[in-house]
């Protein structure tokens, strides 16, 4: 496995002079990719037209669910399977197994819609991983560092502890793009990644449904009753989000910028 690059700020990295390829094909002197350092990104000096496509992608992703926010909490209980295929959430997965129980749709469009519900964005961190490795990962897990005792597993243990920590992601407490990062960093092809994002996307939605289905009725009118007050819940939800963004990025200003990330 290849040593991940020093980090910004570091001993290691003020030691070495910076000169990384551009996007553009031309090599950016140490004065041009000094200005990039210092800044909250996953990679070292000028970045690459890679890295902006990644970053660019990660990006939109969270605006995506952000902007579907306000419709969620309506579709719920109207039209559980295309929640479902828009977001993969949790409820809409019970809500879709539960109407498929009273006979309005079928258990199979459920687990089906839940491929390209929850597993459409997962490629980009693995693909964040083949970039950035250690770096992206350090990003991710934030200023409580979570997910360093995964970080250390995966270093001494590599792919016999991420593959299968990719089938059962979604059933940990860690982050899931930690995990999936991880796996771009160990070296995971595109093809496996994929395959064991599968089996864990049909292990955890066949848990939800089945859940949905045992409720059955009794989900159906809690559903309902959302969508009946939508609006309001998605008002709610998307004023508590913001508050929790405009504090996290408060308290992000005064911390330093990067954190060391020791081999």
């Amino acid at each position: 496995m290849n040593a991940p690059a020093p980090l910004a700020g570091s001993a290691e990295a003020g030691s070495q002079p910076v000169a990384v390829a551009a996007a553009d094909g031309t090599r950016a002197t140490p004065a041009s990719a000094r200005g990039w350092d210092g800044q909250r990104l996953p990679w070292a000096g000028r970045p690459r037209g890679v890295d902006i496509a990644c970053w660019a992608g990660i990006t939109l992703s969270g605006l995506y669910f952000l902007l579907l926010l306000p419709f969620r909490a309506e579709l719920v209980g109207t039209h559980p399977v295309v929640l479902e295929v828009l977001t993969g959430s949790t409820e809409a997965n019970v809500a879709g197994a539960a109407f498929a129980r009273i006979g309005h749709g079928t258990m199979l469009a459920v687990l089906l819609a839940a491929i390209p519900g929850l597993m459409k964005f997962h490629p980009l961190y693995c693909w964040a991983g083949t970039l950035w490795g250690e770096r992206a990962i350090a990003l991710i897990g934030g200023r409580r560092n979570r997910g360093q005792r995964y970080l250390n597993a995966v270093k001494k243990r590599g792919r016999k502890i991420t593959w299968p920590m990719i089938a059962i992601a979604p059933f940990l407490p860690v982050p899931n793009a930690i995990i999936y990062v991880s796996a771009g960093w160990v070296g995971v092809s595109l093809m496996t990644f994929l395959v064991l994002d599968l089996i864990g996307t049909m292990l955890w939605t066949g848990m939800l449904a089945g859940l949905g289905y045992a409720l059955g009725h009794h989900a159906v009118v809690v559903a309902q009753a959302v969508s009946r007050y939508g609006l309001w819940i998605s008002i709610a939800i998307l004023v508590l989000i913001i508050t929790i963004q405009a504090c996290s990025a408060r308290d992000a200003a005064r911390q330093p910028v990067v954190s060391n990330v020791q081999d």
